[in-house]
């Protein structure tokens, strides 16, 4: 049976990213099920990975992009145990989810409970684990603090301003004008985008305890310098380098460590999805599902930009790399 996927042909822009038709379906091996994804999304992280410069892809094109999903186990292995043909599972691809099918250790799959669409499990994978592990497993915040996030707009930023509301903390966040009423609904300050370190002092009220920088480059400055003393910085993306704004990921790398031995009264973190889920496999799956239960409770509720087909990948990695998108961007792989 002849199933679609998307392929990344070379590093480079989205007129790499090529629909094409594969005669046959996957067959799981070992310890794996083959899944049908209902749908995936559209990140920077995806845009990373697309230009070859997300450190935890090894693979060179062509490949699959596709960093997360949530799909229906279709066929089990004999060795499978966990999940039944019909069940509905959630799992940090990295690569590959930008496929009508798909296999995938059971170990690695979290169930999805009744009652959660498609679409807001979606929102949790990428989206509120990262916020939640550096709210909770980095920075262990806790109420009455205040944190301040860059790209407060996006996927991981409302999911992060919501976050912090839930649990008590005061939240500033940076972005374009168009996305300051959004930052205001969802109960934080907005903050202009490029706002100087002088102005992020002032907006802040004297500093934050805690600032997240998904940027990188000349804003880790800023940012550092927005802390109050004894607060931490943590960094958790590349994004001006990627976009040809300036920057180094080595040099980032490097100031960050730098800093945190420095005498300044502040500490320093690097927060990356992958490797914290390399490292303690355990903590992923029980937030993944921490989080599912918030979203039932109607404490979190993903910000969705707008569900595209899959057919118009292109199309959304242009919007997700112009910086336009205000939450998430899905993509509907396969239909109920």
């Amino acid at each position: 049976m002849p199933y679609t996927r998307v392929t990344l042909q070379a590093f480079g822009g989205p007129e790499n990213l090529e629909l094409e038709t594969v005669a046959d379906l996957p067959e799981p091996k070992a310890g794996k099920v083959r899944v049908r994804v209902r749908v995936t999304s559209a990140a920077f992280t995806d845009v990373m990975i697309r230009k070859g410069m997300y450190p935890d892809v090894k693979e060179k094109p062509p490949f699959t992009p596709g960093y997360d999903m949530v799909g229906i186990v279709e066929v089990t292995d004999s060795g499978t145990t966990r999940f039944r043909p019909g069940d509905r599972v959630a799992d940090l691809t990295t690569i590959g989810a930008y496929a009508e099918y798909i296999c995938l250790p059971e170990d690695r799959l979290t169930p999805v409970p009744e009652g959660v669409s498609d679409v807001d499990a979606l929102g949790m994978i990428l989206s509120a684990v990262t916020p939640w592990q550096m709210l909770t497993r980095v920075a262990k915040m806790q109420a009455g603090q205040s944190l301040l996030i860059h790209g407060a707009g996006g996927a991981v930023g409302t999911a992060m301003l919501q976050l912090a509301r839930d649990a008590g903390i005061a939240a500033f966040g940076t972005d374009v004008a168009a996305k300051h009423d959004l930052i205001r609904n969802l109960g934080a300050t907005p903050i202009d985008a490029d706002a100087p370190e002088a102005a992020l002092i002032e907006a802040t009220g004297g500093g934050v305890d805690v600032v997240f920088d998904p940027l990188g480059g000349e804003s880790l400055s800023r940012s550092l310098h927005a802390l109050k003393p004894g607060g931490m910085l943590v960094a958790f993306g590349f994004q001006n380098e990627v976009l040809g704004r300036g920057g180094s990921i080595p040099m980032d790398f490097v100031k960050l460590t730098l800093w945190d031995w420095l005498p300044n009264g502040h500490a320093t973190a690097f927060y990356s999805i992958g490797a914290m889920r390399r490292r303690h496999p355990d903590w992923f799956r029980e937030d993944l599902a921490t989080l599912f239960a918030m979203l039932a409770e109607g404490r979190i509720a993903p910000v969705v930009a707008e569900v595209l087909p899959l057919s118009e990948v292109r199309h959304a990695h242009e919007r997700v790399e112009a910086g336009e998108v205000s939450g998430k961007l899905v993509l509907r792989v396969t239909a109920q």
